[in-house]
């Protein structure tokens, strides 16, 4: 085989093949392992050289078929817990498939007008989920570290220009280091953005009042008061990973206010609190922020790869990306958005189906269902834990995350670090669940994350009952 024009009649076939595999595979998510290291050995079929004459398209899918599915981390079922990772409802997977069917382009209106729309409409749909001015301008990016990377580049114009400077056209070249203060909830896609903007992965300060990171809101008050009027940037956090806290955003917007500061707001899972009226308060304040990022393919439970982020002055976007001067290139135009001038990609991929499809299919009320089931979920988990005296819960359940640790009686201390330890790792070599380890104020303690559309409180009860399992034989 060669050409694929050769091969034109053979699609629809390959595509009945994995329409024909995905009922059975969904149909067995439930009952399989998280993960079956047994099947690794399986990816070796998919190695060697390049070929010289390919197999043709129906064979390379049937054996493609034979391996992926065993062989894969069954992250979009019910049993994994770890990295806070969402999974694909059933609307948002159907409509992911029809963008991989249509491939538009989402760069430029003139490419695809369907896809441009789409994303116009589904920016405006989640700005109403999470209670965002309308007049905020936004754009979908590939990941909530893009995310940052878009609501940071805008901050950094912004920031320049205030000393006189286009940083978008000139660079950093002759300018002082921006300053950017948060607590120590900070995470590393937003240092990994500030590392690629140029402002450097470590000039982040913290300002924490305890071992736990929490914000020390008087020390960064007091410290703005020493930049003497030079303008900072804030950053706020929404859903901490290890438990789920978040920083006083309205506070800090009281602070950016004072000091005339861009608040920035990473809300990669958190900002989905806004959808529950039992966790609404936890976003108080995120509207009177300057840049809001979030994940799609976590609480949103839509594909790899989404986010969005959103920018109170939508011209800051097209300042940080747009005005390209090529000559094939439309100019900005705001009735018909060319969403390449409003982000770092050029070529983009059309998801905002997914995005509008899981909306539309599921609406305000399901998500926010769907968002307090999951409450519930680590909320069950923390009263056993709570309860248990073989578990210890390490931090108050707030969201979608427990944490805690495996303390049976008699176990010191200073051995307990080295047991969880080895207990995350015996978790993960099981398979049945997923979920992983971390260091929170100097304890390593396991950090379950409920996100997945999928889970219900039986998750809970069945993550206690592997570690009650796999605890004693390494105890």
């Amino acid at each position: 085989m060669s050409d694929p024009l050769k091969e034109q009649e053979d699609a629809a076939q390959a595509l009945e093949l994995v329409h024909g595999a995905a009922g059975p595979y969904l149909a067995s998510l439930s009952g399989r392992k998280v993960h079956d290291s047994a099947n690794d050995v399986l990816i070796d079929q998919l190695d060697g050289p390049l070929p010289e004459q390919g197999s043709g398209t129906v064979a390379t899918i049937e054996r493609l078929l034979a391996v992926a599915p065993e062989a894969a981390t069954h992250a979009s079922g019910p049993h994994f817990y770890h990295l806070v990772v969402g999974g694909a409802t059933p609307a948002a997977m159907a409509a992911d498939w029809l963008a991989s069917l249509l491939d538009q382009n989402s760069g430029l209106w003139i490419g695809s007008p369907l896809a441009a729309r789409m994303e116009a409409i589904v920016l405006d749909w989640l700005k109403e989920l999470f209670g965002l001015p309308s007049d905020f301008g936004g754009v979908l990016t590939p990941s909530a570290t893009f995310a940052n990377l878009t609501g940071l580049a805008a901050a950094r114009r912004w920031w320049a220009e205030r000393l006189g400077s286009d940083v978008t056209s000139q660079g950093m070249s002759g300018l002082p280091a921006m300053p950017v203060f948060s607590s120590g909830y900070v995470h590393p896609s937003v240092r990994k953005a500030l590392q690629i903007l140029g402002c450097g992965r470590d000039m982040v300060r913290t300002f924490v009042r305890d071992d736990a990171g929490r914000l020390d809101l008087a020390a960064m008050e007091e410290g703005l008061r020493r930049l003497g009027g030079m303008p900072a940037v804030l950053v706020g956090n929404l859903g901490e990973v290890n438990t789920g806290d978040s920083d006083p955003i309205a506070e800090m917007a009281d602070l950016a206010a004072r000091y005339h500061c861009w608040l920035h707001v990473d809300g990669a899972f958190g900002l989905f609190a806004a959808a529950s009226p039992r966790t609404a308060h936890l976003t108080r304040g995120v509207e009177r922020a300057d840049s809001i990022t979030a994940d799609g393919h976590k609480w949103l439970n839509v594909p790899y790869e989404s986010g969005f982020a959103f920018v109170k002055n939508k011209s800051t976007l097209t300042e940080a990306f747009g005005a390209w001067g090529a000559a094939y290139l439309p100019e900005f135009d705001e009735e018909f958005p060319n969403f390449n001038m409003l982000g770092p990609e050029s070529s983009r991929r059309a998801r905002a189906f997914p995005i509008w499809a899981t909306l539309h299919a599921y609406g305000r009320d399901g998500y926010r269902e769907m968002v307090e089931r999951h409450l519930d979920v680590a909320q069950r988990l923390g009263r056993i834990v709570d309860a248990a005296p073989d578990f210890e819960l390490i931090a108050p359940v707030q969201l979608s995350v427990t944490c805690f640790r495996y303390r049976p009686p008699g176990v010191p201390e200073p051995e307990l670090n080295d047991l969880n330890a080895r207990l995350g790792r015996a978790v993960l070599a099981d398979g049945r669940v997923y979920v992983g380890t971390t260091k929170y104020r100097g304890m390593t303690v396991l950090r379950p994350t409920f996100v997945n559309w999928r889970i219900t409180e039986a998750e809970a009860d069945l993550l206690i009952e592997v570690i009650r399992e796999l605890g004693p034989e390494l105890n």
